[in-house]
């Protein structure tokens, strides 16, 4: 549709940190947090409307999972600063998250979600009822044939139609996909024509890209940022692989998670369980699975803090 225009609605905000803060010495210290409870408001997500099913809605899970983990981390880490985007349910655009955990410098970005696959559809029958069947047939020839119709009634099926919940279940962990940044970064160093998306914030675009030393950098925050996402996924990943729960693992959108590509610091997207299944439906209404997955959560966030503030001294060759 656009073929030398990219528009974009945040342009990669977690690549363009003030540069200087990477001249900064010594290891990484995690001072805040950022909790995303995914959805909100007149945006319910998705939806357990299987047979059978809770009819919950993803805002309500994503919301109870993410105060109790910001009580855990709070508890956890008393000398980390904890910000949730939401703790009522009330809803905001994705560039108003984005916004949220920018201001607030955070060092960490967890968002939390429920996944969901479109659903089956069942039939059943109970009962019969009556139609009224018409035949159609003539009588007669030439300029004396007419057109007769017939009727009578015949018994037929009585169907409902419902939906059937699927067999998917467990936790998996999202991150922002690397060819989608490094897309993105070609285009700005190609000085392709860039449009900021409506309700962006324009300051995302502040990096004068005419600068080599800026693209550079630039690429520098992209590869740092994955790489930590991809380090605090796997301890999520690993924390999830001790409950009963599946793990699925670390996976990449090929689309794009937009919080995650607009957020100035690592980030990872959670998708808690499929609010589809009729197991995991309930598991994550429920306090046990709710408070269980914060656990999880908060203790690979703790492993993460102690890799990234006390990192071990590496050996050098011949050592």
């Amino acid at each position: 549709m656009f073929k030398n225009k990219i528009i974009v609605t945040a342009l990669l905000a977690f690549a363009f940190l003030p540069f200087n803060s990477f001249a900064q010495q010594g290891p990484k210290k995690i001072k805040t947090i950022i909790v995303d409870a995914g959805h909100g408001g007149k945006d319910g997500g998705a939806h357990g409307a299987y047979e059978g099913g809770l009819y919950s809605w993803e805002k309500d899970i994503t919301l109870a999972i993410s105060n109790k983990l910001v009580a855990d981390l709070q508890q956890a880490l008393p000398d980390v600063k904890v910000v949730p985007t939401r703790t009522t349910d009330i809803y905001q655009s994705p560039p108003e998250k984005a916004n949220i955990a920018n201001a607030n410098k955070g060092d960490l970005f967890i968002c939390i979600h429920a996944d969901a696959v479109g659903l089956k559809q069942g039939r059943r029958q109970i009962g019969t009822h009556i139609e009224i069947v018409h035949t159609v047939y003539y009588v007669g020839k030439g300029r004396k044939k007419k057109k007769m119709i017939k009727s009578k009634n015949v018994v037929v099926p009585t169907y409902e139609y419902y939906k059937i919940g699927c067999p998917q279940q467990g936790t998996s962990v999202w991150i922002f996909a690397a060819h989608k940044t490094n897309d993105k970064l070609k285009a700005i160093m190609n000085n392709e024509d860039i449009e900021i998306g409506e309700g962006s914030d324009s300051s995302y675009n502040s990096i004068d890209f005419s600068d080599p030393s800026n693209r550079s950098l630039a690429l520098i925050y992209a590869k740092r940022y994955q790489d930590r996402s991809i380090k605090l996924a796997s301890f999520v990943n690993d924390e999830i692989a001790t409950t009963d729960r599946p793990a699925l693992g670390i996976n990449q959108r090929q689309k794009g998670i937009w919080v995650l590509q607009a957020t100035n610091m690592p980030a990872i997207l959670i998708e808690t369980g499929f609010i589809t299944n009729h197991d995991d439906e309930r598991y994550l209404n429920s306090d046990k699975g709710q408070q269980e997955l914060a656990d999880c959560i908060t203790r690979a966030v703790k492993h993460y803090k102690e890799t990234m503030e006390n990192p071990k001294p590496t050996t050098q060759a011949g050592q």
